[in-house]
């Protein structure tokens, strides 16, 4: 694959290795995904979109990206999913060697296995706030423990996770699931003490999955498997500025955007929630 563009199109002042905080690792990865292909497009439509955002972010007054933010080549195309989660652990292990803060754009919801194992080796009390409309608890899809949809079962087993926006799982996934840390969709509706909920099952150290399709698909369309009832725009910023408010914010992912070329929005809201969500854990540094 080509080398894709930097984030946010910054100057190279702003997007050197050496002079940024901040990294975004593309992960063009769809090997697993089971019913609407594409979300290997999908780093390079965030990037895409990124381009064409305001830098300054109104909501915390701050311009994160003077903070440094450097994009990558691509990893992981073309790979076996276990080899692909490796890829994905040793680059991302790299910089955080490096200090820098590292986002994984996606792909499939499977490219964050490696991201977090990476995170785990580097915070011994490490915890993951997945926001995502499926549990992903099974232990094995379609032959392969890599699956996309096992993610969250591959995730547990290196440490505790949150589980909000749930809202589709399969049955044999019931077992799996930890009642006492996870917040279905439906339970969050004309709530407002849900993010303390949530705040309340954290560990201080804090690594964010967001698999878009925790959005609703009225704003989120396009992803492999869309369900009604999500979390809309500003409740799920309520719920990351809180995260990073009160906790220590170590790293994300941001998966599984499927582009629709007739509909380019959700492109950019996904460009534009990596930015939102750099923007709270940057908030009073250089930016």
């Amino acid at each position: 694959m080509a080398r894709l563009g930097s984030f946010g199109y910054l100057p190279p002042e702003y997007s050197s290795l050496e002079d940024s905080a901040i990294v975004i690792l593309p992960v063009p990865y769809d090997q697993t995904s089971t019913w609407v292909k594409g979300a290997d497009k999908g780093p390079e439509a965030i990037i895409e979109a990124s381009g064409n955002m305001e830098l300054y972010d109104i909501e915390t007054d701050t311009e994160v990206y003077l903070n440094g933010i450097h994009t990558p080549e691509p990893v992981g195309q073309g790979l076996y999913p276990d080899d692909m989660v490796e890829a994905v652990r040793e680059k991302v292990r790299k910089y955080i060697e490096l200090q820098k803060f590292t986002v994984v754009i996606g792909g499939e919801h499977s490219v964050a296995i490696g991201a977090v194992a990476a995170h785990r080796q580097a915070y011994s009390d490490l915890m993951v706030l997945q926001l995502d409309a499926h549990a992903d608890l099974r232990d094995e899809y379609e032959g392969s423990k890599y699956n996309h949809a096992c993610v969250m079962a591959r995730i547990g087993e290196l440490c505790p996770i949150v589980q909000v926006g749930i809202r589709s799982m399969d049955v044999s996934e019931k077992d799996q699931l930890d009642p006492e840390h996870t917040f279905f969709a439906a339970d969050l509706h004309n709530r407002v003490d849900w993010i303390e909920q949530v705040l309340a099952k954290l560990d201080d150290n804090v690594y964010i999955t967001i698999d878009l399709d925790v959005l609703d698909p009225s704003i989120m369309p396009s992803t492999g498997t869309p369900e009604p009832g999500g979390l809309m725009w500003y409740e799920l910023l309520a719920l990351l500025r809180a995260v990073s408010e009160s906790k220590q914010l170590v790293g994300f992912d941001v998966v599984e955007l499927c582009p629709n070329e007739r509909n380019r929005a959700p492109n950019f809201t996904a460009a534009k929630l990596v930015y939102k969500l750099l923007s709270y854990r940057f908030r009073g540094s250089n930016g």
